[in-house]
């Protein structure tokens, strides 16, 4: 497949790759310097990327997925990347329209790539955004951007300013970034990005030392020109001498193949500077970026590969606040991930917690992770989650939190209230098995209220009666009226809501009914008094309603229900909608005692209600334990359910026909595990598939090929090796994002991925990004498997999973030792002896502190076996790179 493919990309990051050559299969380590050095590849060579995606489990890889690190004798150690980010909010920022405000949105890029935009906020200088993102990435990213822009109806949109932030300042602190941090004004020098692939020779003749510096091509420039494409051309330095190449018109992906020789200079050695520029007819040049290597460097290792474009020095000047600032969240999240085996005895504790040791037993490996998981214990029973999901253990595992929560609460009114580890594990437990069932539930509810727009409001402080009058065109109402035309709007939706909800035990997961009748049967063991008949109850639709339906219908983007946030009249109905709907998960215990007393028109529905969510919970506990799907879970999300939908505008490329903007069809697509499918509607009944282990690359597609934005493009390779590619054009920039990344997940496992692909389209016999004639040419640009937007669909790596949990354990492993081993010396004391210095505890329960202190000790064994692996493989990799000449 490489071989025929010519798959000539090498990969931009310091790490381990096989090198195919015409003599065979080779193994090469790829060091990096402090120019940034992409890579080396020899003569005639061909790189094949070699390293797992992230999130993606080593025993999902194709056979015919190439696997350097085995053959490097470090096993399938691997390694994951991933930065999950907020937008919170924005202050002070400047006004950019006439009326004296701005409709400020933020986009996020990672290395020059669009990987989020955030909703429009009209008409503010102190937006308020709140949305999060976890991108899973590259393990070679270097910076963090944000820019944010003020949205114009009519010409481009105004770019007020932007935070970039470099991967060492994220990682800098393990809890990442949480601060205001001011807008810098953005440059367009420092606006550089995109790759030059240099081969340099230092000669001696007659006449002194020559350089040969063969300036081959360069990929992935910034846009300089409206069409955006640049004119680009290549100025050498050395000493008082300087080069030119010719310019190469229209492209972002030049390939000039041209030596430029300079003679050296009497004096002192000097560095070699490559600089990119955008030719223009009028006015200065653009600076597209440069690469510079030092005397030592060129006379001991001369460069011969690809590397990062750089900036002219300069620090970032900060406004000072002149450009306002947004409130980021950013945290870096880097794991080395080893082989499956070194992980099997930690498996194994966790797995005896559940099964086997009481719930007491504060030595357990869960009951130290519940101490020391205070600033991420959600992350933390995401992976607790997935990891018994993946064993068949997810009911134990959650019985066992549930057991400790109980026996720890005296007051039934506070069970399950804070966000403790069986709180937050119970949670994402529905969120990442119930996903697909809330959406069934809830989604044509949430759809009409977005389309609908209708104007409800119940509160007479909140209520706008002008809106109401410019709405029905029938004077002034009063509150009355419009109280009573919302009270029958809300109860409009409300009434498919609960019909919805209690007409759903049938399509409630057998996992989630499951795991709702042992809590209940918990809590009915706890608390078995009649006044607390109703706790059986609360602490079912506490977290149904509480913490799942109800933030459901609240914020729908952040549960995959829509793409979009609302507006702020629709975000206020679904404030409504969710506010009824956690009350009626109160069974109405609150009703018309708190502050809220204008929701007291509803009460009459919501006690209607209550008594069918009763019966609702009861049906939903009565299921047989042998019910639950039982067995390991390999996947959250079955192959055969559609996990995106929608429609697109599609052009399939054909040999000879015009790439024009009217070549692009609207047709209704279907994403599974399986396929790849499309029809004319969602109701048609024929419909063209496409088999996902087709696919081969899934990448963006430059604006200028069909002079549209939001396009992307397939690459699929049928049973006769013969490759085709479709053209499929998203509304915006979020939705390009998502389908991308849908795309990438669902073919993650194909072997045989490209390596690279064009950018651009076959048009008037060549290639609009890199101008090659030859249809057949190989690509121009590098794919981005690795880059995905994180979801609850994700899929299970139980390796990365047990890495997690075991660096949140090392944060107890001192703590754990203090009090189960260390107070143990104090045994064989005569204090000890006669109960001086002992606790009532250790007296009375010898049995069970020994068993405490064993449990402890194979923990601590455990983990210790573990760093010793650790330790093992970074000194391999230590010993397996070569010293790095361009290091200083």
């Amino acid at each position: 497949m490489c071989d025929s493919l010519s798959l000539a990309t090498p990969p931009a990051d310091h790490g381990y790759c096989s090198l195919t050559g015409q003599g065979g299969l080779t193994e090469k380590v790829v060091p990096e310097g402090p120019a940034t050095r992409v890579s080396d590849r020899a003569p005639g060579s061909q790189w094949v990327i070699c390293r797992r995606p992230p999130s993606l489990p080593r025993s999902s890889l194709g056979t015919g997925a190439p696997s350097c690190p085995e053959s490097l004798g470090l096993g399938a150690m691997a390694k994951s990347s991933s930065l999950n980010v907020r937008v919170v909010e924005g202050r002070a920022l400047p006004a950019k329209d006439v009326s004296g405000s701005s409709d400020p949105y933020c986009i996020v890029k990672v290395d020059d790539e669009v990987v989020a935009r955030t909703a429009t906020v009209w008409r503010s200088l102190s937006p308020f955004w709140g949305e999060e993102y976890t991108v899973h990435l590259p393990l070679d990213f270097h910076h963090l951007a944000f820019y944010v822009l003020d949205e114009d109806t009519v010409g481009h949109d105004d770019v007020i300013g932007k935070i970039s932030l470099s991967r060492e300042a994220i990682a800098a602190d393990p809890r990442g970034i949480d601060s205001w941090i001011n807008l810098s004004r953005v440059d367009p020098d420092a606006e550089v990005q995109g790759e030059i692939c240099l081969a340099v020779q230092m000669l001696e003749d007659a006449r002194g030392c020559c350089l040969h510096c063969h300036v081959l091509k360069a990929r992935d420039l910034a846009p300089r020109d409206i069409s955006g494409t640049s004119d680009p051309f290549a100025r050498v330095f050395w000493g008082s001498q300087s080069l030119e190449t010719s310019t190469i018109k229209k492209t972002r992906f030049p390939h000039w193949d041209e030596v430029l020789e300079l003679r050296e200079m009497p004096g002192a050695p000097s560095s070699l500077r490559v600089e990119l520029w955008d030719w223009d007819m009028v006015g200065k040049n653009d600076f597209l970026g440069m690469v510079e290597f030092p005397p030592k460097v060129l006379q001991q290792n001369p460069p011969n590969g690809w590397f990062r474009l750089l900036p002219f020095p300069r620090a970032e000047e900060d406004s000072g606040g002149n450009l306002g600032a947004l409130r980021l969240k950013v945290r870096l999240v880097e794991d080395r991930v080893l082989p499956s085996k070194y992980y099997q005895p930690l498996v194994q504790l966790l797995m005896e917690s559940v099964l086997e040791l009481p719930e007491e037993d504060d030595a357990s490996p869960l009951a130290v992770l519940e101490l020391t998981s205070g600033d991420c214990r959600q992350d933390l029973a995401t992976k607790l989650v997935k990891l018994f999901l993946g064993q068949g253990l997810a009911g134990p595992f959650l019985d066992y939190l549930t057991r400790r929560e109980v026996a720890r609460t005296t007051d039934p009114n506070t069970l399950f209230r804070s966000n403790s580890l069986a709180s937050k594990s119970m949670e994402q437990f529905m969120k990442l098995v119930g996903m697909p069932y809330l959406h069934e539930v809830l989604k044509p509810v949430v759809n009409r209220v977005f389309e609908e727009k209708k104007y409800m409001e119940l509160d007479p402080c909140k209520m706008d009666l002008g809106r109401t009058r410019r709405i029905s065109f029938k004077g002034t109402p009063s509150e009355e009226h419009v109280r009573e035309a919302s009270l029958g709007l809300l109860t409009g939706y409300l009434g498919p809501i609960v019909d919805a909800i209690v007409g759903s035990v049938g399509r409630c997961p057998p996992a989630v009914r499951l795991a709702f009748k042992q809590l209940r049967q918990r809590v009915e063991e706890r608390f078995p008094q009649t006044e607390h008949k109703d706790v059986k109850y609360l602490a079912i639709s506490g977290f149904l309603f509480l913490r799942f339906f109800a933030p459901a219908i609240l914020t729908p983007k952040l549960f995959d229900l829509r793409d979009q946030h609302a507006d702020p009249q629709t975000s206020r109905s679904l404030l409504l909608l969710a506010k009824a709907v956690q009350s009626i998960g109160n069974l109405g215990q609150q009703l018309g005692q708190g502050k809220e007393l204008w929701m007291a028109p509803l009460h009459p529905f919501l006690l209607q209600s209550i008594s069918r969510v009763r019966d609702f919970l009861d049906q939903l506990v009565d299921v047989d334990g042998e019910e639950e799907a039982g067995g390991p879970v390999r996947a959250l999300v079955p192959s055969s359910m559609t996990v995106r939908e929608g429609y697109l505008l599609k052009r399939k490329e054909e040999p000879g026909s015009l790439a024009t903007r009217f070549a692009f069809k609207k047709r209704y697509f279907w994403l599974s595990g399986e396929t790849l499918s499309y029809s004319k509607s969602p109701e048609c009944q024929i419909r063209s598939f496409t088999p996902v282990s087709y696919i081969r690359a899934v990448e963006r597609v430059d604006e200028g090929a069909f002079q549209l934005p939001h396009v992307m493009q397939v690459v699929t390779q049928d049973d006769a090796g013969t490759l085709h590619t479709t053209y499929l054009q998203c509304k915006n920039v979020n939705e390009l994002n998502q389908w991308l990344s849908a795309l990438r997940k669902a073919s993650a496992p194909n072997p045989d991925k490209l390596a690279s692909c064009h950018p651009g389209a076959f048009r008037s016999a060549r290639w609009t990004c890199c101008l090659q004639a030859d249809r057949s040419a190989a690509g121009c640009s590098r794919t981005h498997f690795a880059v995905t937007l994180g979801d609850w669909s994700d899929p299970l790596d139980p390796d990365a999973e047990t890495q997690m949990v075991y660096r949140q354990l090392l944060l107890g492993r001192d703590q754990l030792r203090m009090k189960f081993l260390e107070d143990s010396n104090m045994d064989s004391s005569p204090e000890a002896d006669s109960g001086e210095g002992s606790s009532a505890t250790e007296v009375a329960c010898p049995d069970a502190l020994a068993r405490q202190r064993e449990a402890a000790a194979r923990l601590l064994e455990v983990l210790a076996d573990l760093d010793r692996a650790h330790e093992e493989f970074q000194q391999q990799e230590q010993r397996k790179v070569a010293p790095n000449p361009l290091r200083p």
